[in-house]
């Protein structure tokens, strides 16, 4: 028996065998949890459902976040197969790469909507549609970064991006918390992933964490995947509301 034996949920946001989705995936279904995941596309589909199916998901639904029906085919699926469910994953963000690259003060309004809508509201739509089915004592959780607490080099309209985030996460906790549903985040480290490869300078940041971070590293996809599994588990039952930081302790010497 593992600590997610019996629990199914939904994973937004693998893109690759780097994503920390991915890394979080692992750990669910080491620990008895029945998985489900989305794809953006036909051409991420052909990373993802290898992925897939190698832990034994038993479904795998295209689904654009920025569409609202896409959202609710998704959950209209998962409650024909499951019913009920008990998690949801949101590893989803996205920014222009010019909007990354160039300062702050030049950031598009187009290029702006677009991150706020991919990289913050999604979570509220993802979090609107799984009220219905998410048992009593389930739980959302999404991904950010220090950047939405701090200004970091060249991470720009994505920071603004997430500050937006966690304050949904905040909201959306105060809101559901009556129904038993809880709503945190994961603050991880800059971690090499698709997404990552955006930010300008990120190997330098990569630098700066083996100078400064207390263990003298970045941390890694598995030690994220392990607090996603405690966040998204039982032993988490009182924790709601919350940015959780798995940063090898950067976030305390970050200036």
């Amino acid at each position: 028996m593992g600590l997610m034996t019996g629990k199914r949920g939904i994973i937004f946001g693998v893109a690759n065998e780097l994503s920390i989705a991915w890394g979080v995936a692992k750990q669910l279904h080491a620990a008895g949890a029945t998985l489900a995941f989305t794809y953006l596309n036909e051409a991420l589909e052909k990373r993802v459902r290898p992925l897939a199916e190698s832990v034994d998901a038993e479904m795998i639904l295209p689904c654009d976040l920025s569409k609202d029906e896409d959202i609710d085919a998704v959950y209209a699926e998962v409650e024909k197969q499951w019913g009920k469910i008990d998690f949801v994953v949101h590893a989803v963000a996205f920014a222009n790469r010019e909007d990354l690259k160039n300062p702050f003060s030049q950031t598009s309004r187009a290029g702006f909507s677009l991150a706020m809508d991919i990289s913050a509201y999604t979570l509220v739509a993802v979090t609107r549609g799984a009220l219905p089915l998410l048992n009593e004592g389930g739980s959302v959780l999404t991904m950010t970064y220090l950047g939405a607490q701090r200004a970091v080099p060249n991470y720009n309209v994505m920071g603004v991006a997430k500050a937006a985030l966690e304050a949904s996460v905040r909201y959306l906790a105060a809101e559901v918390g009556s129904q038993g549903i809880r709503v945190n985040a994961i603050s991880a480290g800059p971690i090499k992933t698709l997404a990552s490869s955006a930010v300008g300078k990120f190997k330098e940041k990569l630098h700066i964490m083996d100078e400064r971070a207390p263990l003298h590293r970045t941390v890694t996809q598995e030690e994220v995947g392990k607090s996603a599994l405690y966040m998204l588990s039982d032993l988490a039952s009182g924790v709601t509301g919350e940015v959780h930081f798995v940063d090898a302790g950067f976030n305390f010497v970050a200036g």
